[in-house]
């Protein structure tokens, strides 16, 4: 496959923005009346709005010959099909098979893993009614009221924005806590506060080795053993694992028959469809767990049936491409009017940019364009207050996405109407902008005088023309919350196909991981250390001397 550069349709397309680039949406939507009927999707409970991009016709045109020409059509039917498409680490691709509700097989070599997907949804399916039902009681004979999931990474960043999204949907007093963080101080605040008699703990790491994981996993077997336990035999009451390393996980005294598994071709970043959404399922039961499952397999179905110009994930994704790699963005906002969806811009850093950041094409040739850009945000009318400012007046061009609810959990008072007010608004407002005479218009109707005009009019004009996609859902239920994320996660796919890299390794976690290891050893004694470079050797040998 060629790389972006070298694609006909690159050539094409820099002709197209050198003409486009001229242009303001603005100006695109008073020569067109019916512009947001075109550039529009409606798909189940979401509508997708791309109509405030710097796009035409012909834009949309030439970005699918580009997904054509990169042979997206195909690499999507190599994913569903099963194919070895993450070829560093000759794995499959299978995370879809987790919410395959179609009761079809999907195919790993010769070997369907549905069947095996169904044992570990029925294992937790029995967990998940054990614990609420009350079957399931600590050492102490006390029913369990709050569930602390201790993971990091994908094992971490995907359940707790689920379980934090999915509130309101809560069974009983059941309460789901995350600790990922190895500084004591994530779990000690957490536990602190905790009834460690009615506490289960959910161990999430698929190697039992993860050093984060592991070192907080003993920590909490620890103050559990000093706290409550009578016996070591208590753990197993109290502990339970995400893994496949059942050898560890006994030595550590959880029952190997309360080891919930998930496989080599889920990457952490897309597995919280698997068992390690057992804190989802755990909070909101098994039955609404199955329907966030069941939206994600309706974007999945949409995504790998529908025509490219129609297709949300694939429009989304070449949109992104277009400002990366022609307008020179070398970032993306997430914007949700949704506190639900507080933590969806976190989730999503870590998809984007542990899957796309990469230098390098797949057969390893260095890369001379850009490829994923920072992914930031936050909550709306927060936002507002912090940083957009530099979305609207800064010097960089910083795409937005916008998602919003019609339908509030909360609808008190007015504030939902307020909170959506200041969503479209923001929306508008990046697109149009402020002319030099609508501000200086406003300024004279102020009273101000001509020199106090002269002096403020630089300031209160707005360029306008910054692109924003907006994305209403009808309701944040499990399943719209599942199509929303596998959106995401196709988004992410797709751009990785353009850009001819492999979306499915993370090769940059690992060297920093490496050298903590030896550095490690290196922070306990009181001789100085020579070993590295001389800030290295500078900051160990001051954390020795001044350590209390």
């Amino acid at each position: 496959m060629k790389t972006l550069i070298e694609t006909n349709s690159y050539r094409l397309l820099k002709e197209h923005y050198n003409e486009i680039s001229k242009v303001h949406i603005r100006d695109l939507f008073e020569s067109d009346p019916n512009r947001f009927d075109r550039f529009s999707i409606k798909f189940d409970d979401i509508l997708f709005d791309y109509s405030k991009n710097i796009i035409t016709n012909e834009t949309l045109e030439l970005l699918t010959h580009l997904a054509d020409e990169q042979k997206l059509g195909a690499m999507i039917e190599k994913m569903f099909s099963g194919e070895r498409i993450n070829n560093t680490e000759n794995r499959a691709v299978l995370h879809f098979a987790l919410r395959n509700r179609l009761q079809e097989p999907v195919r790993c070599d010769s070997w369907d893993v549905m069947p095996n997907i169904y044992q570990v949804l029925n294992q937790m399916r029995n967990f998940v009614n054990s614990v609420h039902s009350g079957a399931w009681k600590g050492c102490t004979g006390k029913a369990i009221t709050d569930i602390v999931n201790i993971g990091i990474g994908g094992s971490d960043l995907g359940p707790q924005m689920v379980c934090n999204a999915l509130k309101p949907y809560s069974i009983g007093n059941i309460k789901t806590h995350f600790v990922s963080n190895v500084d004591g101080t994530q779990i000690v605040e957490t536990l602190k506060k905790l009834d460690l008699e009615t506490t289960l703990f959910i161990i999430s790491s698929k190697s039992f080795t993860t050093q984060e994981t592991l070192t907080n996993a003993i920590t909490a077997k620890k103050i559990f053993l000093q706290k409550v336990a009578k016996h070591e035999k208590d753990i197993a009451k109290h502990f339970v694992a995400i893994s496949t390393n059942e050898k560890d996980i006994r030595e550590f005294g959880i029952d190997p028959k309360n080891m919930f598994v998930f496989w080599n071709w889920v990457g952490g970043r897309f597995s919280l469809w698997s068992s390690i959404g057992l804190s989802i399922a755990l909070q909101i039961g098994m039955e609404r767990f199955e329907e966030l499952l069941e939206g994600a397999n309706k974007m999945d179905i949409h995504f790998k049936n529908t025509r490219f110009d129609k297709n949300i994930p694939v429009i989304a994704a070449l949109l992104s491409v277009w400002y990366t790699n022609f307008f020179g963005a070398k970032s993306h906002c997430i914007i949700p009017y949704d506190q639900y969806l507080e933590k969806l811009p976190d989730y999503l850093q870590q998809l984007e940019m542990e899957s796309n950041g990469k230098c390098v094409s797949k057969c390893g040739k260095k890369l001379i364009y850009s490829t994923a850009p920072v992914i930031f945000g936050r909550v709306g009318t927060d936002a507002q207050h912090s940083f957009f400012q530099l979305i609207h007046q800064g010097t960089q061009l910083i795409p937005v996405d916008f998602l919003a609810p019609v339908n509030s959990h909360n609808p008190i008072n007015s504030q939902h109407e307020i909170l959506l007010s200041n969503c479209f608004a923001q929306t508008e407002a990046l697109m149009k902008g402020k002319t030099n005479e609508e501000a200086k218009n406003e300024l004279i109707q102020a009273g101000m005088k001509e020199e106090e005009i002269e002096l403020l009019l630089p300031h209160k004009v707005f360029a306008g023309n910054k692109p924003t996609n907006t994305i209403l859902y009808n309701k944040l239920t499990p399943s719209v919350l599942g199509s929303l994320l596998a959106m995401y996660e196709h988004i992410t796919f797709v751009k990785g196909v353009i850009w001819n890299i492999n979306s499915f390794d993370q090769w940059g976690v690992e060297l920093g991981k490496q050298l903590a290891k030896r550095i490690y050893p290196e922070l306990s004694g009181n001789n100085k250390i020579f070993t590295h470079d001389s800030s290295t050797n500078g900051l160990i040998n001051y954390f020795k001397e001044n350590m209390v």
